[in-house]
């Protein structure tokens, strides 16, 4: 029973996600590195402001006001999650990704249509001190780049 739902899982993705890559390959480099917002323009991302962050990569799926949505997948709200309560708790999240997250700490993670950019220490810092005093958040403190540093030299893959 168990095996025949999980056949059954993996070929509804096969015939969902094939023609959806065909689409993307068809499509050709362009589509893929098209300057305009989103995870898709995000490779070449230098900016240190936090909302410039958000704006480009984190809100496509957290949605433009942090409260997250449910449809093709499930998006936690960043809006009043008491996690975010810690510093630590978000950069590490940013850095090596959560579930369905991507990581965006330089682990190379290749998303189904996009790689998954890598963020400097400054970036998830700033995005990290941005979304915690926004969008109804008013968690005190704040990371430096030096603590999001000491975080990435602490993880296994560093």
């Amino acid at each position: 029973m168990i095996a025949s739902h999980r056949l059954r899982r993996a070929l509804s993705h096969l015939l969902i996600g094939a023609p959806l890559f065909a689409l993307a390959c068809a499509a050709g480099p362009a589509w893929s590195q098209a300057e305009g917002t989103g995870m898709f323009s995000a490779a070449k991302l230098k900016t240190t402001s936090g909302q410039e962050i958000f704006q480009r990569i984190c809100q496509g799926c957290h949605m433009p006001d942090a409260k997250g949505a449910i449809g093709a997948g499930k998006y936690p709200a960043l809006a009043g999650d008491t996690a975010l309560a810690s510093t630590e708790f978000m950069a590490i999240t940013l850095l090596e990704g959560r579930r369905n997250m991507p990581a965006f700490g330089g682990t190379g993670d290749m998303g189904l249509f996009f790689a998954v950019p890598t963020l400097t220490d400054e970036q998830i810092a700033a995005v990290t001190n941005y979304v915690r005093s926004h969008f109804g958040n008013h968690f005190k403190g704040a990371i430096t780049p030096a603590q999001v540093a000491a975080l990435r030299q602490s993880l296994p893959h560093s």
